[in-house]
């Protein structure tokens, strides 16, 4: 009954751990840029943009299309970032868990 006792103990620690990624997370900031710096988004927890930055020189007429294409890249640039950031979070928190397949439960990074 001991060993039961002990797994119950490191099944705990693990979820603490993963809540504390799961808050990290949410205040984990990443930021994309595109055209050379020309846009730059920022994304925060799960994906919310809070910044837009534009280049002025992308504000002539004509430029729409093209600075469609780079809020796109730079928000694409931003995301992935994130993503990464997010997943080590996790990676962190499940420890030597992280990547196992235990049937019955979600695969941990």
């Amino acid at each position: 009954m001991k060993d039961l006792s002990a797994l119950m103990k490191q099944a705990q620690a693990m979820q603490e751990k993963l809540q504390q990624a799961q808050a990290k997370m949410a205040e984990s900031v990443a930021e994309g840029t595109s055209g050379g710096g020309l846009v730059t988004v920022t994304l925060k927890g799960p994906g919310e943009v809070t910044s837009v930055k534009i280049d002025d020189s992308l504000m002539a007429p004509g430029e729409g299309e093209i600075l469609s294409d780079l809020i796109v890249a730079a928000h694409a640039d931003a995301k992935r970032k994130l993503d990464e950031i997010n997943n080590a979070l996790m990676r962190e928190a499940a420890g030597p868990m992280a990547g196992m397949n235990i049937p019955g439960m979600p695969k941990l990074f």
